[in-house]
């Protein structure tokens, strides 16, 4: 085969937000956000708190031969700008087959402006495009490129971030959708005292009654405590039996890291989709700060980080689950393919009640979780259905 080089990568933003046609069969009842650090300032409105939310960066790796591949990222216009303005030059000409090459010249030519933060989403839908790329170029899944399937099917949990519909609603439509583990959102943080320890468990609580002994309860904190809060908040909680607590400081606070280990040393900790690149990751296994790595593929570096993420974890025998992983195609192969991944995460708020989870499919082409489980496309690349065409149409 003729070595293929790069001719184009380019970066535009992008509305992808899915058209559902099924009316909801709940109502709203609720406006309100799951727990942020930003909560110490409630006169912060919501919209400038975090513009991860806003517009999507779709990124394109067209080769010398017209075929292309897409990677999918946040944070809108400062993502263009790097993509576009930094790593397209930088990358054009190379070999389309170089991803680790292409990989560690984007990392070490944003190293100057730090790597970790913005530039490692932009990395990461640029590998992303790349492995999309070489999986077509190679007419080959991702995941196979990879190493092949290690598992028949993902396990999936659902993650209720969409509180509109109130909680019970929610979980009673996971359940019969036919998930086997759901994850809570916390909605107060560490400034909430004992009301918001109360309120957590009131929360906790009920959830496990209404979803019995043999549904695996996760509760998320979303960067929001600090150590004694943390600690207190284990202990209230021990009789139901979470699974973990997840990303319960703020994500550079490694000193609170270290100490929550060692104050809560029997509860299982997950953290890690706000963590970049590899070094976090490696810092937490080698000192066992959590039980569970949960880096973002569209976050972290793309496919090559969360791959080094993963033979990290396996080598301190840890397990990793990609953030939000399910919701595309990226984390579906990353999650098929490599030991260390025995789950996947759908969030996003899933769907709402009564709504079919192909509505809720951002990219078309990615696969869907069927009760519970979830196999990905064996198409070429990440086996996206979508055209240049269709892609310029969402353009913002």
């Amino acid at each position: 085969m003729p070595i293929l080089k790069i001719k184009e990568i380019r970066a535009l933003n992008v509305d992808l937000t899915p058209r559902q046609t099924t009316r909801p069969r709940a109502p709203v009842v609720q406006k309100g956000n799951f727990v942020s650090p930003m909560d110490r300032y409630p006169d912060i409105e919501h919209s400038h708190r975090n513009p991860a939310w806003g517009g999507r960066v779709a990124c394109i790796a067209v080769a010398e031969d017209g075929t292309w591949g897409l990677g999918l990222t946040g944070y809108g216009d400062p993502i263009c700008a790097l993509i576009n303005d930094h790593f397209a030059g930088l990358l054009a000409g190379q070999n389309c087959m170089a991803t680790e090459k292409c990989w560690d010249l984007m990392r070490r030519a944003s190293s100057p402006y730090n790597t970790a933060g913005l530039p490692s989403y932009a990395i990461s839908a640029v590998d992303n495009a790349l492995w999309d790329l070489k999986g077509k170029i190679l007419q080959r899944p991702v995941y196979e490129l990879l190493g092949g399937p290690q598992k028949d099917k993902i396990f999936c949990y659902a993650s209720n971030t969409n509180l509109e519909y109130g909680t019970d609603e929610s979980v009673d439509w996971f359940l019969e959708l036919g998930f086997k583990a759901i994850k809570l959102f916390s909605r107060f943080g560490g400034d909430a005292g004992i009301e918001g320890i109360r309120k957590t468990e009131e929360l906790v609580a009920r959830t496990r009654e209404q979803v019995g002994d043999d549904v695996e309860l996760m509760l998320d904190a979303w960067m929001s405590l600090n150590v004694e809060y943390t600690v207190r908040l284990v202990e209230a909680l021990r009789p139901y039996r979470l699974k973990w607590l997840e990303d319960y400081v703020l994500p550079e606070d490694m000193d609170s890291y270290f100490t929550i280990r060692q104050r809560v040393p029997d509860q299982i900790l997950a953290s890690g989709e706000h963590w970049y690149t590899i070094h976090p990751f490696a810092l937490a296994a080698r000192n066992g700060l959590v039980d569970i790595l949960q880096p973002d593929v569209g976050w972290v570096g793309g496919i090559t980080a969360a791959v080094r993420i993963c033979h990290i974890a396996e080598a301190h025998g840890l397990t990793v689950i990609s953030h939000g992983g399910m919701n595309y195609p990226y984390g579906q192969h990353l999650s098929y393919a490599m030991p260390a991944i025995q789950w996947g995460e759908r969030s996003e708020g899933v769907s709402p009640p009564g709504v079919p989870l192909e509505e809720c499919v951002v990219l078309p082409g990615t696969p869907v979780i069927k009760d519970g489980y979830l196999t990905p496309s064996d198409a070429p690349g990440f086996g996206l259905e979508v055209t240049l065409d269709w892609l310029q149409s969402k353009e913002i």
